[in-house]
């Protein structure tokens, strides 16, 4: 019989924003040897797994971000050569996001790096446990995104492979 207590709801909040946090810091952390930091590598995994061009409104709504700071982002991406900004053929105003060879190239770098950090957390723990983690996860992000009116999360994109204890594995897409 497990000591543990069932999980206040305040507390299970909390402890989700906090791995979410240190998630994201060990990530900038890493990634900060190849120019990269949040604000510049979330974007690009947004672009990427998108299905086909995004328009420059779809990627600052995705990251809650205004106009003129998603202009300043894509800036900086374009002039690092990692993303092209097109005018969308119907709308000259509306601008379409594609990556460019060097940007997925990147993005290939963060999804290794970003694997390596959720295997190394992940690691020791029952396959079993990491798939309810994963299912409960889940569950919260389609819960939360039917509230603000947004499709599901995580439906479609690459899948990334995580590893469990004594080498089983399980896959979900991103």
């Amino acid at each position: 019989m497990s000591d543990e207590k069932p999980c206040e709801p305040r507390a299970f909040g909390k402890l989700l924003g906090q791995a979410a946090r240190l998630w994201r810091r060990v990530a900038d952390q890493r990634l900060l040897p190849h120019g990269l930091t949040e604000a510049t590598w979330l974007p690009l995994l947004h672009i990427a797994s998108s299905q086909g061009p995004l328009r420059q409104k779809e990627l600052a709504a995705a990251l809650s971000l205004d106009g003129s700071s998603i202009v300043r982002l894509l800036d900086n991406l374009e002039q690092g050569g990692l993303v092209l900004r097109c005018e969308e053929g119907r709308d000259r105003r509306a601008k379409e996001i594609r990556l460019t060879d060097a940007g997925a190239k990147t993005v290939d770098s963060l999804e290794c790096i970003a694997s390596g950090i959720t295997n190394e957390a992940l690691a020791g723990l029952p396959p079993e446990d990491v798939a309810a983690a994963r299912r409960v996860l889940q569950h919260l992000c389609d819960h939360f995104a039917a509230e603000l009116g947004e499709a599901p999360t995580l439906p479609n994109g690459p899948r990334v492979r995580f590893e469990g204890q004594g080498g089983s594995a399980f896959e979900r897409t991103q």
